[in-house]
C-alpha cells in the first residue's frame, strides 16, 4: 500500500475478530517496522511488550474500563519505555561507527540527559508517539486494523507486566480484524487554525 494512502485510511478500530489469529511472521514483520522508527540519538528507549498470556489479557481489559478490544483484537502490544536508557552504554547506540564517533555521540548524550529530568520524560513518550504510530500504519499497509489506547489505569498495568522502576507504560496499541466501519470522520479542525507559517500570530 502507498505510504499517503496508509496515512489516510488507518482509523482507529474497537471492534475485532476474537477468532482471527496474526501469524508470528507477520507479527515479526510488524514489530520490526515498529522498530524503525525514529528515536533521539538513536537511543531506542521503546520496550514493546506483546502480550500473548489470555488470562493477563483478560487483567488488563478489567484495568482499562473493561474495553473489549483489550482481549479480542489479535495482538495487543503495551508500549514502554526505559527513561534511563541514555546512560546505559550509551556508545551502544552508534555501534558499527568509528570509534571516535561512538565516544563523542556517548559524550554528547549523556551531556544532553544528565540532570535534566523533564527531558528524559518527555523523550520517552516522543518515541513511544513515534513508534505506536509507525506500528500502526504498518498495520494498515498489511490489511489489519489498530487502535491507540491510553484509557487505563497506569499503575495497575505496570503491576501486572512487571514494569522495572526506571520505565514507563506510555499507551496500549491493538491490531487484528475488524468489524466495524470506521465511523466517518468528524470535527476537523480548519487547516487556518493548525498549520502556522513562521510563528503564532499576535494577541
Amino acid at each position: 500500500m502507498d505510504t499517503l494512502e496508509a496515512i489516510r485510511t488507518r482509523r482507529a478500530i474497537r471492534a475485532y475478530d476474537p477468532d482471527h489469529r496474526i501469524s508470528d511472521a507477520e507479527l515479526r514483520t510488524l514489530l520490526s517496522a515498529a522498530r524503525m522508527a525514529p528515536s533521539a540519538f538513536n537511543v531506542q528507549h521503546c520496550r514493546f511488550v506483546v502480550v500473548k498470556d489470555p488470562a493477563l489479557r483478560r487483567e488488563l481489559r478489567r484495568v482499562a474500563w473493561d474495553q473489549a478490544h483489550v482481549t479480542d483484537a489479535s495482538v495487543l502490544v503495551v508500549l514502554c519505555a526505559d527513561r534511563d536508557a541514555w546512560k546505559e552504554d550509551p556508545a551502544r547506540y552508534f555501534s558499527g561507527a568509528p570509534d571516535a564517533v561512538r565516544q563523542q555521540m556517548a559524550q554528547t548524550i549523556t551531556r544532553y540527559y544528565e540532570g535534566r529530568e523533564w527531558v528524559q520524560q518527555d523523550e520517552t513518550m516522543r518515541s513511544c508517539g513515534l513508534a505506536a504510530q509507525t506500528l500502526m500504519l504498518a498495520a494498515t499497509a498489511m490489511g489489519y486494523q489498530s487502535c491507540p489506547m491510553d484509557g487505563f489505569d497506569y499503575e495497575a498495568v505496570g503491576k501486572l507486566i512487571n514494569l522495572p522502576p526506571n520505565h514507563v507504560v506510555a499507551m496500549f496499541v491493538v491490531i487484528g480484524r475488524g468489524t466495524q466501519e470506521a465511523a466517518p470522520r468528524v470535527g476537523k479542525l480548519p487547516d487556518s487554525e493548525v498549520i502556522l507559517t513562521d510563528r503564532f500570530p499576535p494577541r
